[in-house]
């Protein structure tokens, strides 16, 4: 059962998929001359149970986790991704359409509605195969007052892998593969591990046992870990040999690296009292890893060189991918600068909801520090 305060919340985003729903079986089964739509009922009912499916998979996904619900999950989730594309398309389809009424060309309106239909399942389906092609990105950083030591030296980013019901073990396994393949000296998981849905977290992070660097591996809590309880995430991972960063900072080898949680760092105020209270020194190079880059101008204050996150997703696809570049701008992705401090945000290495991107890709970045 939804605690209390999520029925309102709940009950908006499943009105407005019934409503979606309801314009797509509109926009196809709508006719100027008035014919009628062949298998318009089975149409209604396919759509109908097909709005209810993500809503309800959702709710139960994070109490309950077996094969049937994770497939029905999947299932649910890949199809709220061509969702919006098709809604995009029906949009289209009726601009189209007044247009062409306005200025009295006579036009077959299903056959628009048939062509952008097929291009948004077309562009979903792109999106589910590209969401599982991870790359890895290769970005040179210069910071000011780098150690010696550090010249040359090359650090791995990971984030927003989410485990759980459609990124599993196995997923994370290849990432750890692909990892250790570059051999990097340092690995930063930048939060957003564990997607917060049932899980058993501990199996789930056992690849990371594998996962090493001569200079460590560190991981900072996202939101999704946060939800509630973070402590069996963080027991997880801990135990799988990642040393967990919590509002502190350590020395690695003349290098700082500071590492806040997003509960601690989603507020500026309480962002800039940690960064006060582990006292980055502002003469030696240090690195801020923390999951969103929601208050970089705070960091920036407290005198980090350079801010490691991700959280972002690149928006994951269109349209969602034009509403995280409003929010974010220039910290959406990729390595900025604001001030004195340079900032790298990951689009991440799994999805979130539908598992699909277009417009963005899944990366492992690779850091060069010079």
């Amino acid at each position: 059962m939804a605690p209390k305060r999520l029925i309102v919340p709940v009950a908006i985003i499943q009105s407005v998929l019934c409503l979606v729903h309801l314009l797509l079986y509109e926009t196809w089964a709508f006719s100027p001359e008035g014919r009628d739509t062949p298998g318009a009922f089975w149409i209604k009912m396919v759509l109908g149970f097909l709005s209810l499916g993500f809503v309800s998979a959702s709710l139960l996904a994070f109490r309950y986790t077996n094969p049937v619900l994770r497939a029905f999950y999947r299932a649910t989730a890949v199809w709220m991704g061509l969702v919006s594309f098709l809604f995009l398309a029906a949009i289209f389809s009726w601009i189209i359409f007044a247009v062409a009424r306005l200025t009295g060309l006579d036009v077959d309106f299903h056959r628009i509605v048939e062509f952008l239909f097929a291009a948004a399942v077309v562009s979903g389906l792109y999106g589910v195969f590209n969401a599982g092609w991870t790359r890895i990105t290769r970005t040179t950083v210069q910071l000011a007052n780098l150690p010696a030591s550090w010249q040359g030296r090359r650090a791995a980013l990971i984030s927003d892998v989410h485990l759980g019901h459609v990124r599993n073990g196995n997923f994370l396994r290849r990432m750890v593969a692909k990892i250790l393949k570059e051999e990097p000296d340092a690995i930063f998981i930048a939060g957003d591990l564990y997607d917060g849905t049932a899980i058993d977290a501990g199996r789930a992070a056992e690849p990371l046992n594998k996962l090493t660097a001569p200079h460590g591996v560190y991981f900072i809590a996202g939101n999704h870990e946060q939800f509630g309880d973070d402590s069996k995430y963080l027991q997880a991972i801990t135990a799988a040999g990642v040393r967990v960063l919590s509002n502190e900072k350590v020395d690695v080898d003349g290098l700082q690296i500071i590492g806040v949680p997003y509960r601690n760092a989603v507020r500026g105020g309480q962002l800039a009292s940690v960064l006060q209270d582990v006292r980055v020194d502002r003469d030696r190079a240090s690195i801020l890893l923390t999951h969103a880059p929601d208050h970089p101008e705070i960091a920036e204050a407290a005198g980090v060189s350079l801010q490691l996150s991700g959280h972002t997703h690149l928006g994951q696809f269109i349209p969602w991918s034009w509403m995280a570049r409003r929010i974010y701008r220039q910290f959406v992705y990729g390595l900025s600068r604001i001030g004195k401090m340079q900032v790298f945000t990951s689009s991440g290495a799994g999805t979130w909801g539908p598992p699909l991107r277009l417009g963005s890709n899944p990366e492992i970045v690779m850091l060069e520090f010079q």
